[in-house]
């Protein structure tokens, strides 16, 4: 069914029935945790309206947490959730109505997505959405050029994180900031979810960047309007957090963010019931920007960086 005729039988018969969801790439914890809310009516994070019926494997076997992880959590798919493994993206896409873009491996999903879109279906892309900004405005381009609806984002988005910015000065972020060597562009790989929070409280509009490596990372980006983001980047590890600097006030976010899933799954499906985007893409898009600068002042000592 095209992705058009999806989202008017979907207005017609008010899903009624579930709709039939693919996931391409079990190398990831996401798909048990993402099955678990979609296919349990029992559990109490439970999302209606889209289940997980197929997935292909795919995996990248020069990557530590790809290799380890692809074959146990298709085997758990499968034999625990009922999901039938098939054996290409092709496959894939032919049985199902939306498509979960779960590799956990950025580099992989430009190609990836190449195939999934000649199917006209609507598809989510998981963090990263890709190794670096090149790749991240080539898969914009091949979506529009295919007509395909999409979009990408963290969980963290609608997070507890997330703090009412409206008359803010400067917004502070932070979180975990493992790297991976596989991926250049370095924030990608798991800095992009404590760059999704800062750009969902404050969206659009940063002009240049500063990056200061030294054990922590903490990345200034000064807004065109005046406004100041940071990300304070934890090695390897740390909680998230976030809070605000307003004219005579800070507001501090919890102690410590809670990460749950739901939220952005409920997201995910109405996205495939109406092809209605919860992420603005140019937000998205800005998001990259904002971490190629930062690598580049990174590279140059910490010298600020303006956009592209």
């Amino acid at each position: 069914m095209k992705a058009s005729a999806l989202f008017l039988f979907s207005a017609i018969v008010g899903m009624a029935a579930d709709l039939r969801v693919g996931i391409v790439g079990t190398d990831t914890s996401h798909v048990i945790a993402f099955v678990k809310i979609l296919n349990d009516p029992k559990n109490p994070d439970y999302q209606p309206g889209a289940k997980i019926v197929a997935a292909y494997k795919g995996g990248s076997q020069d990557l530590e947490s790809s290799k380890n992880r692809v074959e146990g959590y298709a085997k758990e798919l499968k034999e625990k959730w009922g999901v039938e493994i098939v054996p290409d993206i092709k496959t894939l896409c032919e049985k199902v109505d939306a498509i979960l873009l779960e590799s956990v491996d950025g580099r992989v999903h430009l190609a990836q997505a190449k195939e999934i879109f000649k199917h006209k279906k609507p598809v989510f892309i998981d963090k990263p959405l890709a190794a670096d900004r090149a790749e991240a405005l080539a898969i914009e381009k091949l979506a529009k050029a295919n007509g395909v609806k999409w979009f990408t984002s963290s969980s963290l988005r609608w997070s507890d994180g997330i703090l009412d910015a409206k008359d803010a000065k400067a917004v502070v972020v932070w979180g975990p900031g493992p790297m991976d060597p596989t991926h250049k562009l370095d924030m990608t790989w798991y800095g992009i979810h404590a760059v999704e929070m800062l750009y969902a409280m404050m969206g659009t509009g940063c002009v240049e960047v500063t990056r200061v490596a030294s054990g922590d990372d903490v990345v200034v980006g000064k807004w065109k309007d005046g406004r100041t983001g940071t990300v304070h980047l934890l090695r390897p590890y740390g909680d998230f957090g976030a809070m605000l600097f307003k004219e005579k006030t800070v507001v501090q976010g919890p102690a410590k963010v809670k990460v749950n899933y739901a939220p952005m799954l409920g997201q995910i499906v109405k996205f495939f019931q109406t092809g209605q985007s919860p992420v603005p893409m140019d937000q998205t898009m800005e998001m990259f920007a904002f971490m190629e600068a930062a690598q580049k002042s990174k590279e140059q000592g910490g010298k600020p960086v303006k956009l592209q």
